[in-house]
């Protein structure tokens, strides 16, 4: 799937990827990938921004823990998190419904 088709909701689909629970960054990636049957395989570069930058607006919280004498940080939802996902989930239904029916309404040209 190309990026720039995914503007506007990556925000939406890192809080969803933490909507079952807790989860460090690499298992955030993993879990969008699983679920989209690899439509979506992020780079990393894409990830780990995006994460800090929920967690600065509070719709994430992090914390530090060693794992196999790594240091990695793991992440939740916070409740404004909750809210901002669950509005995220009906834009999208929205959203989608528009765009269905505008595709939908149009009559195809013939073709020869």
């Amino acid at each position: 799937m190309r990026a720039e088709v995914l503007k506007g909701h990556l925000d939406a689909l890192l809080l969803a990827a933490l909507d079952e629970g807790p989860r460090h960054g690499y298992a955030v990636k993993e879990a969008l990938r699983e679920t989209t049957a690899g439509k979506l395989d992020l780079p990393t570069g894409t990830i780990y921004p995006a994460l800090h930058r929920l967690e600065q607006a509070g719709l994430i919280s992090g914390t530090w823990s060693v794992v196999a004498g790594r240091r990695r940080r793991t992440y939740q939802l916070t409740g404004h998190g909750r809210t901002a996902l669950a509005d995220a989930r009906q834009n999208w239904r929205e959203f989608a419904d528009v765009i269905s029916s505008a595709l939908k309404s149009a009559p195809w040209p013939a073709t020869s």
